[in-house]
């Protein structure tokens, strides 16, 4: 990790440390005063314990242009940003798509697409509907490596991510707080409750919280979706396609109206963020990954709602490529980042 960024959050956090003035703020505060001195694991836990709200910063009093110069969330995003592309599996994979995350998103989703309509040529015999395009077993041979290498980088990341942070053993208890914590999104709801100043610094408002527990919980959806339809098609030998009332649609077409409508709302307010308090140099990088999730959620509906006209094929491939796309680049992207958070706050919940 680079040392000026750990040096610059270490200053501040040792002023913050002295102030206490945002102690109840969020889980970042607590954790920061229970230390005297702070070692680079300490620095890497807090900056991904911290969720970039910006509430203390629009609370110090030690801003530029005090001599202090204080931006926590800054010198945060820009450690936390920094981890995110040391600890990924294969690192390089991080540091490119951070630079460059939308034209590579671009790039990688046209460039599957391409390739699912090429092999539409050796589409199944006698299949339906989708089937009709590309076979079931050559999903499946083409996807389910594509989900086990993204689970396998994750896991060699957050296995260095550990270690980093010098954390001790894995209880379940931790990790059922941690979850709960999670699931609320507790620490975008502001140290009292009335939300975060993402957007701006006089307004409180929930609607960043709210927009990644849509996005958040519609990814899950999707993917119960996904898991019924295998269920229902190994299991009970009850293959695709599903009519709209049946289960895997049900989740699937709720999922992927929130996923949807979550990702436009998470790109508009970051647009209406300041970009001088997170770490700007990432900018692309998430603005490409949340573009490209979004991108997963609509084409999926669209595919949906076409899915009997003579667009189906071209629809299917863009979908396809969508998806595959967002599984393989899933370790560089802010994808990882919700990992990375759970396990910032189970070591938090060992503190």
């Amino acid at each position: 990790m680079q040392a000026d960024l750990l040096q610059e959050a270490r200053r501040q956090a040792e002023i913050c440390n002295a102030c206490r003035y945002c102690e109840g703020y969020c889980s970042v505060f607590p954790a920061l005063h229970a230390e005297r001195a702070f070692s680079d694991g300490d620095l890497t836990q807090l900056a991904n314990l911290c969720h970039n709200c910006r509430g203390c910063y629009y609370a110090c009093q030690y801003t530029a242009p005090h001599e202090f110069d204080l931006n926590l969330p800054r010198a945060l995003a820009e450690v936390r940003q920094d981890s995110w592309e040391d600890f990924a599996f294969p690192r390089a994979g991080a540091r490119a798509f951070q630079k460059s995350g939308v034209m590579i998103a671009l790039a990688t989703v046209l460039g599957f697409a391409l390739m699912f309509w090429a092999a539409r040529t050796l589409g199944s015999v006698g299949g339906e509907g989708f089937y009709a395009v590309l076979s079931h077993n050559a999903m499946v041979a083409i996807f389910l490596p594509a989900f086990v290498f993204p689970m396998l980088s994750i896991a060699i990341s957050l296995r260095r991510y550990w270690r980093a942070v010098g954390a001790g053993p894995l209880r379940l208890a931790h990790l059922r707080t941690a979850l709960v914590s999670a699931a609320r999104m507790k620490n975008l709801s502001g140290g009292h409750g009335d939300g975060c100043n993402f957007e701006d610094e006089d307004r409180f408002s929930s609607a960043r919280r709210l927009a990644h527990q849509a996005v958040m919980y519609g990814f899950l959806l999707c993917f119960a979706s996904t898991s019924t339809a295998t269920v229902m098609h190994y299991a009970l030998a009850m293959p695709a396609p599903y009519p709209l009332w049946s289960l895997p649609k049900l989740l699937g077409l709720s999922g992927g109206v929130m996923m949807t409508l979550g990702c436009i709302e998470m790109i508009r307010l970051k647009r209406r963020a300041d970009p001088a308090l997170g770490a700007a140099s990432a900018l692309g990088g998430e603005i490409g990954f949340v573009g490209l999730l979004g991108f997963v959620g609509l084409s999926g509906l669209v595919l949906y709602a076409l899915g009997q006209t003579a667009l189906m094929p071209l629809l299917l491939a863009l979908h396809l490529g969508a998806v595959l796309a967002f599984f393989l680049l899933t370790p560089f992207t802010k994808m990882a980042h919700g990992f990375y958070r759970l396990a910032a706050l189970v070591v938090d919940a060992g503190r």
